[in-house]
């Protein structure tokens, strides 16, 4: 009788379970489908992106970044599947206890790989929750990457998960203790040794079975009932969202910004042709993101890897790259439902008029609830939350589920920018300088060629096509050309080149700034505007190898000028300088006896996998002691100049410039060095303060590494690009 009710029990809870499931799943995919349609270059080639899932889902690419983490919850993840057949056993099991599953119940190899993954999970399960424990928010504050998490999902996760696994156990105990247990000790022996602790009872096996089974199907229900529960829902769209990410080669979606899509998600939108009412321009409301940024939200796992790294909150910003998109995905679960009733503002507003009664003012405060806006305004996200990323790419870069948040964030920034106007107050200036001068500082077009009569080498300038035999032309880049210091690194790599015997050309006047900060800004159309003429330039002249000194236009112009029919080979000079020192062409001789540290750009570094060159430069050079900071490469540390935050105010928590310099200095460098002129100048600007109030040696600088490379290629001072200057203020 008792394995009757068992079963009857058992069968009941299944059902229900499976049914509750299948409706979250519906309510989980009209959710998502709330969203516009994403862009078609997403949907294939559907074997490279087949297989990238399965490498970073089975391989665990991203979370073994993690080490003894990412192997723990590999071992977790791959229990998922594979022990579903133990849960079919217990199905058999509570009806009779000495149930076997068909053809593999005695297969030694079943029996082995059951044993090995359970106790492995078993381990890694428990490591996990203690690591909460250890990392616990209400212990280290804003310190723990589980701040902002929801605890209690990811506790009951980890105790169902810690419970089935020692329910597969005790079974296979109680069957070893019956004798009905077909494995060796060898392959079994976690098994083996309860077996010989527990009693030979049949009910007690049906009722841990049973007790299983119950708890399992009772999470499903938990999950329908739970949609937002990312740590549960994740193991189900992770693959789905890492399938239909922004880069086929398995990359992080870094690199270009997102193009601003039609309402079809089929073409880039046409500033000329585009209607507001109907195309979006950024995302003013949470059914503007496509269905793909829903997916995001959905599959968040609040693990907290993306706040940890990122520099906005280790600085005492609001910026919370996970509860961003936790609040998205609130907002996305609680709004959906009537959207998808076709309630809207005006609907609800109509039907007041019918009937008083039904005026549905909560839900119209909820479908008209700002996207971003203060407390006081009712706003999902607040501006201050906004304006504080710097696009710097760690959080996107760490995000194990390959959650897109620079894009989420630059298109809640484009419709503030374009449709709202609302951003903050010095940006205006930018925007200005840019459309009326071709540059954030404003200066005349032909203070661009100013460098040149500070060098004792003819630099050829482009009038109307680039002079015959030119290898390169050389973007020289805004700050290359206008600003003081990165002027300097300017000189140093067009001598480097001169030395080095290739033929280079610049553009002068004729060059305009690539609109990087215009687009990180969220400001698409001055962005089109500058990216336009430059494209219009580039190809009339016929240039088709470009090296630039600028990560932010090395990125813009080789990942995003293709969008509009701009298609060059474009280099780092790091990368074109490190390949001619391993060609002999430049031979570092004079030693630099210093010890030097190096800052990656992150739009260098993370938006483009540039880490090796500027490092091996420094290797060739004579007498240099390199030492890392303990943020570096992948795990970089922001400088604070990115997403167009070089031309606005810091106002909250920490400067970031200060922070990185503040690791810089642990490593007590003579100088530090850097492959990015927006990098210079704000540890530069970091370092004088820490010089004005005795922090820091007086010695103490930032240089290019061309600027190193060509003080020991030189010897001395280095000449014109590599002499060490007093470092001046910053005018911009």
């Amino acid at each position: 009788m008792l394995y009757i009710v068992l079963g009857v029990v058992t069968t009941l809870f299944a059902v229900v379970g499976v049914a509750m499931f299948a409706f979250g799943i519906r309510q989980m995919v009209r959710t998502v489908g709330v969203g516009r349609p994403i862009e078609k270059d997403r949907k294939g080639p559907i074997g490279r992106r087949l297989t990238t899932t399965l490498i970073e889902s089975l391989g665990h690419t991203r979370m073994l970044k993690w080490r003894w983490i990412g192997v723990a919850h590999w071992f977790v993840m791959v229990s998922f599947p594979l022990l579903v057949f133990t849960v079919a056993e217990a199905h058999g099991e509570v009806w009779d206890p000495h149930f076997h599953l068909p053809l593999i119940h005695d297969w030694t190899v079943y029996g082995l790989a059951i044993e090995v993954i359970a106790a492995f999970s078993l381990v890694g399960i428990v490591g996990l929750a203690i690591y909460r424990q250890v990392k616990n928010p209400g212990r280290l504050g804003r310190a723990s990457r589980f701040a902002n998490s929801r605890s209690w999902q990811a506790y009951y996760v980890e105790a169902y998960i810690f419970a089935l696994l020692v329910s597969i156990f005790v079974i296979r105990g109680f069957k070893v203790a019956m004798g009905d247990f077909p494995f060796p000790v060898w392959a079994t022996p976690v098994s083996h040794a309860l077996g010989a602790v527990l009693p030979p009872s049949e009910p007690g096996l049906a009722l841990v079975a049973a007790f299983k089974l119950i708890i399992s199907w009772i999470f499903f229900m938990v999950l329908a009932l739970v949609l937002t529960m990312g740590v549960g829902w994740h193991r189900f769209t992770a693959p789905v969202n890492i399938y239909f990410k922004r880069n086929t080669d398995g990359t992080p979606a870094l690199g270009a910004a997102k193009p601003m899509m039609d309402r079809t998600g089929e073409k880039p939108l046409d500033f000329e042709e585009a209607d507001p009412d109907e195309d979006p321009f950024g995302v003013g409301k949470v059914e503007d993101f496509t269905w793909k940024g829903l997916l995001d939200f959905t599959t968040c796992t609040e693990c907290g890897r993306c706040q940890s790294q990122c520099p906005a909150w280790n600085t005492g910003k609001p910026l919370s790259p996970k509860k961003l998109v936790m609040d998205l995905r609130e907002h996305a679960y609680a709004k959906a439902p009537y959207l998808m009733q076709g309630l809207t503002p005006e609907v609800l507003e109509e039907k007041a008029k019918e009937d008083a009664a039904h005026a549905g003012t909560d839900v119209l405060a909820l479908l008209e609830k700002p996207l971003v806006g203060t407390e006081e305004e009712g706003g999902v996200i607040d501006p201050d939350v906004l304006w504080s990323c710097t696009n710097c790419g760690a959080c996107v870069e760490q995000c194990p589920v390959d959650i897109e948040h620079i894009d989420h964030i630059l298109d809640m920034r484009r419709y503030q920018v374009m449709i709202e106007s609302n951003f903050p107050s010095e940006a205006n200036t930018l925007l200005k300088n840019l459309e009326n001068k071709g540059n954030p500082w404003g200066m005349a077009e032909d203070k661009r060629l100013d460098w040149i009569s500070e060098v004792d080498f003819e630099v050829p300038v482009v009038e109307d096509a680039l002079p015959e035999g030119t290898e390169y032309l050389f973007w020289v880049g805004c700050a290359g050309a206008l600003e003081d210091r990165a002027k300097k690194t300017t000189k140093a790599i067009a001598e480097l080149l001169h030395t080095a015997g290739v033929k280079f050309a610049v553009l002068g006047g004729m060059e305009a700034c690539t609109g990087d900060p215009a687009r990180r800004l969220g400001m698409e159309y001055v962005f089109q505007m500058l990216a336009q003429q430059n494209v219009e330039t580039l190809n009339g002249i016929g240039a088709t190898r470009i090296v630039a000194s600028c990560p932010h236009c090395f990125n813009t112009l080789g990942n995003e000028y293709p969008q509009l029919g701009g298609e060059y080979e474009v280099v780092h000079h790091s990368q074109l300088l490190a390949k001619l020192v391993e060609d002999g062409r430049l031979t570092p001789v004079a030693p630099i006896e210093e010890n030097i540290t190096y800052h990656d750009p992150c739009f260098l570094g993370r938006h483009n996998k540039v880490y090796t060159p500027p490092r091996e430069i420094m290797a060739q050079v004579p007498g240099i002691r390199t030492q890392e900071m303990h943020r570096h490469k992948e795990r970089g540390f922001c400088c604070g100049a990115g997403g167009a935050r070089m031309w606005m105010e810091e106002k909250l928590g920490k400067r970031i410039n200060t922070e990185r310099v503040d690791e810089a200095l642990t490593t007590n460098p003579d100088t530090v060095s850097t492959a990015c002129p927006f990098c210079q100048v704000m540890l530069g600007d970091a370092i004088n303060e820490k010089k004005s109030k005795g922090e820091a040696k007086e010695s103490l600088e930032v240089v290019d590494v061309s600027q190193l490379l060509l003080r020991s290629i030189k010897g001395g001072d280095g000449g014109p690009g590599g002499q060490a200057e007093p470092e001046k203020e910053n005018a911009g």
